[in-house]
């Protein structure tokens, strides 16, 4: 069994909060979650990861070298620092050495991923990648030289191993899974996801099964809507059975590597007023126990997020764990379903069928 452990750290936003420098990077850094879907630009903007808790450990080279990475089903590369940057956000990480590694292949490709404010560049090389003992010979991977912005600095992670489609892939290199299937590697072309509420252990990725310790409520199938991002449509989101948003149909990103469920901005502001919260998403703890879940209708189903799960805890204050964001798309409004959404239900990525399958966790 191939099975990740991810560990629940202290988010980037914590960090920067005990520090006493959230307020001025917020200044220095406007958050703009858009800028990573927007299509035909490869985006990858980290201020994404501001609130991102859960990580795990890959190695890269022969012997192998470790790096904690985010497992992102929003992006599709795989990239890790390498002893050619001299940014202070890299000298302060793991960084990979290729003159170590036996295996490794070089290459004159470069790299380019924009951010939300800045850029990362680097160059492409191929090597052995070691996920939960699955070894990938071969995996073409970026090598950062350059990680522009101080918030790099403040990561409590690496790199990005991205698990969504090729299409995406920046300077089309094949992402981690795909020559996981391609070499059969994994006894079925899927890999799951349970994320821990709260302080709880035992979070993960398991590539190529299925854990029926949590699908004992049954798995629903939703089939793909776009081979881009795990993309699905959603008929409408509701709440005390009166629907208040998406009424006429919407997409949906089931995204890892997004902490927040993001709305459009009209649903955002409607939903701000239905349960009483400030425009800053602030909301009196007291009234937790009064606020009605979330539900969203997919594939005619309903799957709700309750408010233990939208309300986010943190040194005696309570906000919502939704953000505003506008992307336009050909199919109409975009939501993202990130680790809010996730931590209620186990999360089957299933690529030999293009779908996603949800089960309902206890």
């Amino acid at each position: 069994v191939h099975r990740v452990p991810l560990r629940k750290m202290k988010s980037l936003r914590q960090r920067l909060r005990e520090q006493g420098l959230l307020e001025s990077y917020l200044e220095q850094h406007p958050y703009n979650l858009a800028a990573k879907y927007f299509p035909g630009i490869a985006v990858e903007p980290l201020e994404n990861y501001m609130d991102d808790e859960y990580f795990g450990t890959i190695s890269i080279g022969t012997p192998p070298q470790e790096f904690t990475v985010v497992f992102d089903t929003g992006s599709s590369n795989l990239w890790v620092p390498s002893v050619f940057c001299s940014s202070p956000a890299c000298r302060n990480h793991n960084r990979f050495n290729p003159a170590e590694s036996s295996t490794f292949l070089s290459t004159n490709d470069t790299l380019f991923i924009a951010y939300g404010t800045g850029s990362m560049t680097g160059v492409l090389g191929y090597d052995t990648v070691d996920v939960a003992g699955i070894n990938v010979r071969n995996q073409i991977f970026g090598l950062a030289e350059t990680e522009p912005g101080d918030f790099f600095y403040y990561t409590p992670f690496d790199g990005i191993l991205g698990l969504a489609f090729p299409s995406i892939a920046s300077s089309g290199a094949t992402p981690v899974f795909d020559n996981m299937m391609v070499e059969n590697l994994v006894d079925r072309n899927l890999f799951s996801v349970y994320l821990s509420r709260d302080n709880e252990g035992g979070s993960f990725v398991l590539f190529g099964a299925i854990d029926p310790y949590y699908t004992t409520r049954g798995i629903s199938w939703i089939p793909l809507s776009a081979e881009t991002y795990w993309q699905i449509s959603m008929e409408s989101v509701s709440v005390s059975g009166t629907p208040v948003a998406c009424s006429s149909g919407c997409q949906a990103i089931v995204d890892t590597g997004t902490t927040l469920l993001a709305v459009p901005i009209r649903a955002f502001r409607t939903l701000m007023r239905r349960l009483g919260a400030s425009s800053s998403g602030e909301i009196s703890c007291e009234a937790i126990r009064n606020l009605p879940s979330l539900i969203f209708h997919i594939n005619g189903k309903e799957f709700p997020v309750p408010p233990r799960a939208y309300v986010l805890r943190s040194n005696g204050y309570c906000t919502l764990g939704l953000q505003g964001m506008d992307v336009p798309t050909e199919e109409g409004e975009l939501w993202i379903l990130g680790d809010v959404f996730i931590r209620e239900y186990y999360i089957i990525f299933d690529r030999a069928n293009n779908k996603v399958g949800l089960s309902r966790l206890p």
